[in-house]
């Protein structure tokens, strides 16, 4: 049987099943981070309160495969929530995680077009989002939606990271 995609939006009940996503979408970075690195992104990824705190402040998609396991989700946060990296009139997508079974098949590029449109139709006027050199792909899909890099910032995990925008008013 082939696998399908459902695509809806988030709850509090999904977050043990997005912890389990996260482990597994992130996981395969280990390799590439230090050993003091990979701790300090694994601790994130495990601890269930990462995922509480992003869904109290912000609207969650996620997609399922026809067996009701998630393979897929992002984080819209609205704007009114800045932290150093992002303006208090940003709206910005976080944790944006596919399943490394299921990546090919269009679920980042429909979970983010799912943001933007979101943001769009709250009334944002900028959305924002922060990816590294680990993740040429993720790169090379949000300067496809229309994203521009605005500039690098500092280092996280020991990796180059930059900061992209998408102006929602053109």
């Amino acid at each position: 049987m082939a696998r399908t995609w459902t695509y809806r939006q988030g709850s509090e009940d999904d977050l043990v099943s997005m912890r389990a996503l996260a482990i597994a979408s992130w996981s395969p970075f280990a390799d590439e981070l230090t050993e003091k690195h990979w701790k300090s992104l694994s601790s994130t990824i495990h601890d269930l309160k990462s995922f509480k705190k992003l869904e109290a402040n912000a609207k969650s998609f996620v997609c399922e495969d026809n067996t009701g396991v998630l393979v897929g989700m992002a984080f819209l946060v609205s704007s009114g929530n800045p932290t150093e990296i992002y303006q208090a009139n940003w709206s910005y997508i976080r944790f944006l995680s596919v399943h490394p079974d299921c990546a090919r098949n269009g679920i980042g590029k429909h979970l983010s077009t799912l943001c933007i449109e979101a943001a769009r139709s709250s009334g944002e006027q900028v959305i924002a989002l922060h990816t590294s050199e680990m993740m040429p792909k993720a790169i090379k899909l949000y300067e496809s939606l229309g994203f521009e890099v605005l500039r690098e910032i500092d280092r996280r995990l020991g990796k180059r990271y930059w900061l992209y925008k998408l102006d929602l008013c053109k």
